[in-house]
């Protein structure tokens, strides 16, 4: 393997992370940032309110896209693995 094809395969790597995290990731930003302006517009500064809400919406959005995400997971493993013979 020469040292384009490991930094290819570590570039293609962290791509696919992000765009298998973005979506939770993305719903936990913005239902943080909702519950954060309704704290400061009703002037409730506990801290613990914004977890709950937080972790159920990320917990929904990993559920409904969780098929999406394991389809990137196996086409990023099959293209890894069918790589294999060509650095041999």
């Amino acid at each position: 393997m020469s040292p384009q094809d490991a930094i290819d395969l570590g570039r293609e790597a962290i791509i696919v992370m992000l765009v298998i995290s973005s979506p939770v990731l993305l719903t936990g930003m913005s239902v943080g940032l909702l519950i954060g302006l309704i704290q400061a517009l009703t002037q409730i500064q506990e801290q613990t309110i914004s977890f709950v809400p937080r972790i159920i919406a990320m917990v929904m959005a990993l559920s409904f896209s969780l098929p999406w995400l394991l389809n990137h997971m196996v086409q990023y493993f099959q293209e890894v693995v069918q790589r294999i013979p060509e650095n041999l």
